[in-house]
């Protein structure tokens, strides 16, 4: 073994490397399984396209995401947006700085839009908000036609976009809505002033294997409730989730809805790296979902415009742990990009 004198970033950024690699094939392994578990799932769902499995299991579901977003500033605007895909749900929340470049936010799985309760009262504090219910997830949104490919799930969300009346817009995501915002950049980046990924999964680590496993129960909607309750606990560093609206609303999505969304892979590393976007990665330091050290070795060695922040401390339901540190983060990224252009105009 060599002993040339090295940066200790870098031995500490070779090392993690290497541990990566140890573990790779016990993730592809599990990968495999919770391929195959996605694959009876569609099977038994029987759609193309994301549905609720019963009139009932809708009412339920909207009973617990109507309980969840009492929890949030009214929205200034409810609107229906058509896309190639289907009609996604977007709320807009009005502040009182209206010139500033909107954020757009993009929820975790089978998490919508009242998820950012926590969040929303700083990020206002910035400028407006708009926040999406992601098309083919449990939500206010209806996915009408197949989506088979990440094309296909930047398309709908450019959609959106193209829609909105901004010129520009600070896109955020949380979990798999980082992944969301990511392939949205690498695909379709236009009117994309900044990105913000918190805590995103599949972007620059895989699961690790215990989320792998432990999503496999939590996924069947005819396993108990205390299963998902489990995992969401799990995510979220052990604290409890029952009574909770936020909470209930996931378990009801969880239990409710039928995915026949293709499973995210990790974002062409290629095309992150041809990013000119200014992107903040926010990692939770204690997350159970990947190893957050090889993420943002990873993360630095890919983004050409980034900076990546490790929150010590933290689980994957970072959004609800440092809202206020969150808010300022996003805040900070945002005013170093500029104020926004003009909007175009509305139709």
């Amino acid at each position: 073994m060599s002993h040339k004198r090295s940066s200790p970033l870098r031995a500490t950024d070779d090392a993690v490397i290497a541990k990566g690699a140890v573990r790779r094939g016990r993730t592809l392994l599990a990968l495999s399984l919770v391929l195959l578990a996605v694959a009876i799932g569609w099977m038994l769902g029987g759609s193309p396209v994301g549905h609720f499995r019963s009139i009932e299991d809708k009412r339920r579901f909207l009973a617990a995401y109507t309980r969840a977003f009492a929890q949030l500033p009214q929205a200034e605007r409810i609107t229906d947006v058509r896309t190639r895909f289907g009609m996604v749900r977007v709320y807009r929340f009005a502040s009182a700085r209206p010139d500033e470049i909107p954020l757009l936010l993009l929820p975790g799985r089978a998490a919508p839009t009242p998820v950012w309760a926590d969040n929303l009262p700083g990020l206002l504090a910035r400028g407006p908000v708009y926040a999406i219910d992601l098309l083919g997830e449990p939500g206010m949104s209806i996915q009408d036609t197949p989506i088979t490919s990440t094309s296909d799930q930047a398309a709908w969300l450019h959609d959106v976009l193209a829609q909105l009346p901004d010129a520009e817009l600070h896109v955020v995501g949380l979990s798999i809505g980082g992944w969301t915002a990511m392939n949205l950049a690498v695909h379709e980046p236009a009117k994309i002033a900044t990105l913000t990924l918190i805590e995103p999964v599949f972007v620059f680590a895989n699961l690790t294997v215990e989320a792998i496993v432990r999503s496999i129960p939590a996924s069947v909607p005819w396993v108990p409730r205390r299963f998902r309750d489990g995992f969401n606990s799990w995510t979220a560093g052990g604290a409890p989730v029952s009574h909770d609206p936020v909470a209930d609303m996931i378990e009801a999505g969880m239990s409710t809805y039928s995915l026949a969304l293709p499973p995210p892979g990790l974002v062409d590393a290629a095309g992150i790296s041809a990013l000119t976007i200014p992107t903040l990665v926010i990692l939770a330091g204690d997350s159970p979902m990947h190893d957050a050290g090889a993420a943002a070795v990873t993360a630095k060695r890919l983004l050409r415009n980034g900076t990546v922040k490790i929150y010590p401390g933290t689980s994957h339901a970072i959004s609800g742990e440092r809202p206020a540190d969150l808010a300022a983060d996003i805040a900070a990224h945002a005013a170093a990009r500029g104020t926004a252009p003009a909007a175009s105009p509305r139709h």
